[in-house]
C-alpha cells in the first residue's frame, strides 16, 4: 500500500525477493502536469509493469465493502509506505501479523506526513528509517527496526529521498524474515511533521542564511522556495550560506549574495518566470541584479 517514488522501491524489492504479493493499493489516477491528463501514480505504474493487480479506493474509513474485500485477500501482512490513505481499524487488524509501515524518520521524532523535510529544516545531523506495527494513532505504533543515516551541511531532500527509500526496501525485508519483536515508542522526544504547502517555501530574509539554507534544501523540488525580484517570483533551487552583513533582503554584490537576518545567501541556481532553470552567473548575464537590489 502506496502511492508516491518513495514507496516503489519497496514494491519491487517485495516483488524481487519472491513475496506473494495479493494486491497493490495506491491512490486513484489523477491530472497531472501541464496537460492536466489523468495518470496514474509511481506505486500503480511500477505494480503494473510487474503484472501485479492494483486497487485504487478514493476512500476507506467508512467503505464496509473495502474491509470486507481486504480481508478477503486472507493477508499474512500489508505493507505501508507513503499510501495517503488513513486505515481504519477493520483493515489495520486483517493481516495476520499486522499492517507493517515505512516511516522516514527515526520514530518517535518525525511523526507525520513531511519527515524528510522537517529533519532538514530543523538542523538534524541524522534521520532514518523505522518499521513500525500500525496503530490507530499517528506514526505511533511499536517499532520493530529502525536504522539511521546522516544528514550533512550539504544534504538535500532528494538525495535523502533516495537514500530512504532504498533503506526502507531493505528494512521491509528483513522485518518480514525475522519478526523482530515489537519495542513500544517513548512519549519523550516525539516531533510532528506537519503536511507541506507552497507558503512554506517562501523566503523570510530576517531569517539567518544557515536557516534559509536548510529551508532551500529541504523543500525543493516540492513545494519549492521563491522570493520576489521587481515585482516577480523567482525560485530559488540552491543556495549556500556565506558571510555577509546588511539589511536582509539586500543584495550585497554582483552575484546574487543577499543580506539574511544573520549572515548571507549566495543564491547559486535560480529560475525566472517562463525561463529555464540556471546557474547564477547565466541568469546574470540576461538581467542584471546590482548590489543595493531589493528582494522581497
Amino acid at each position: 500500500m502506496g502511492s508516491p517514488d518513495f514507496a516503489v522501491p519497496a514494491l519491487r524489492a517485495l516483488h524481487a525477493a519472491g513475496h506473494q504479493i495479493v494486491a497493490v493499493y495506491c491512490q486513484p489516477p489523477r491530472p497531472a502536469g501541464r496537460g492536466h491528463a489523468v495518470r496514474p501514480c509511481p506505486v500503480h505504474a511500477a505494480a503494473e509493469a510487474l503484472s501485479l493487480p492494483v486497487r485504487t479506493p478514493a476512500r476507506l474509513r467508512r467503505d464496509a465493502a473495502e474491509h470486507e474485500a481486504f480481508a478477503a485477500l486472507d493477508l499474512d501482512a500489508a505493507v505501508v509506505c507513503a499510501y495517503g490513505l488513513i486505515l481504519p481499524a477493520a483493515m489495520l487488524a486483517a493481516p495476520r501479523r499486522g499492517c507493517l509501515n515505512i516511516h522516514a524518520s527515526l520514530l518517535p521524532r518525525w511523526r507525520g506526513a513531511a519527515p524528510i523535510q522537517a529533519a532538514i529544516l530543523a538542523g538534524d545531523t541524522e534521520t532514518g528509517i523505522t518499521i513500525m506495527q500500525m496503530e490507530e494513532g499517528l506514526d505511533t505504533g511499536p517499532m520493530l527496526l529502525r536504522e539511521a543515516v546522516p544528514i550533512t551541511p550539504a544534504t538535500d531532500a532528494t538525495a535523502l529521498h533516495d537514500a530512504l527509500a532504498a533503506l526502507g526496501a531493505r528494512l521491509i525485508l528483513q522485518a518480514l524474515d525475522a519478526a523482530p519483536p515489537p519495542v513500544p515508542q517513548p512519549d519523550e522526544g516525539a516531533t510532528y511533521a506537519p503536511k507541506l504547502t507552497r507558503e512554506d517555501g517562501k523566503i523570510d530574509w530576517t531569517e539567518s542564511a544557515t536557516a534559509l539554507d536548510r529551508r532551500v534544501r529541504a523543500l525543493n523540488p516540492w513545494p519549492g522556495t521563491f522570493a520576489t525580484l521587481a515585482g516577480e517570483t523567482l525560485k530559488i533551487l540552491a543556495a549556500r550560506p556565506e558571510a555577509g552583513t546588511g539589511t536582509p533582503g539586500t543584495v550585497l554584490d554582483d552575484a546574487l549574495l543577499v543580506a539574511c537576518g544573520t549572515g548571507a545567501l549566495r543564491l547559486a541556481r535560480v529560475q525566472a518566470p517562463g525561463r529555464a532553470a540556471m546557474d547564477a552567473a547565466a541568469f546574470l548575464r540576461g538581467r542584471a541584479v546590482p548590489a543595493g537590489t531589493q528582494l522581497g
